[in-house]
């Protein structure tokens, strides 16, 4: 499991740093900003988590994944000034960071004997908090606060799925790829169909 954990960690920093790039594309950003922008989208959420859960920062730790996000939002920037990319073009691999982030901050939070309900909610932080950076570094309302279709609430079921099919005796791999495939599958299919939660209404006034 400690594998499967590393690599798939590995590729959602990768792809979230894609997805920062892609982002910041949108704002004409310079390279440096761009660098930024990816960094922070692909290191953000596993960082808040390692804060919160107080161990040891995971890209300090291990500076590979340092060295993922710099040469993917790197090679990023470059591909997308020498061709035109649809500017929502970031929205899917961001749903498959969100899938692979979620998975993983929930396992690393199991593994640091986190109770079930803050493991979770350090999936959705590992898998959401990056893209709220991405957001706010571009100057847009975070996604995850719109009144749009599911995000925090697909990372969040994934992540309950995961550590109840651990509980049932799933092998924790299975149940990790399952958790992926739910919280991708719910992303995509609320970006298709439009699936929202209800939406507070205003009050009116006295």
């Amino acid at each position: 499991m400690e594998t499967l954990v590393y690599w798939v960690g590995m590729a959602a920093v990768a792809v979230n740093a894609l997805t920062g790039v892609l982002d910041a594309g949108r704002k004409q950003m310079d390279l440096i900003g761009a660098l930024m922008v990816g960094v922070a989208t692909a290191l953000g959420g596993g960082t808040l988590r390692d804060l919160l859960l107080d161990r040891n920062v995971f890209w300090v730790v291990d500076q590979t994944y340092l060295a993922a996000a710099l040469s993917t939002a790197s090679v990023t920037f470059f591909v997308a000034r020498a061709f035109r990319l649809p500017s929502r073009l970031f929205l899917i691999p961001d749903a498959v960071g969100l899938a692979l982030f979620t998975i993983v901050g929930t396992q690393v939070a199991l593994q640091w004997h986190a109770p079930w309900l803050v493991a979770s909610l350090m999936g959705v932080i590992t898998g959401a908090v990056g893209g709220v950076l991405r957001d706010i570094l571009c100057n847009d309302v975070p996604m995850i606060f719109l009144p749009g279709e599911l995000y925090a609430s697909a990372a969040w079921a994934g992540a309950l799925s995961m550590i109840g099919l651990q509980e049932v005796g799933v092998p924790a791999v299975a149940a990790a790829w399952a958790g992926m495939t739910i919280v991708l599958g719910l992303r995509l299919a609320a970006m298709h169909f439009k699936l929202t939660l209800p939406v507070a209404l205003p009050q009116k006034k006295p």
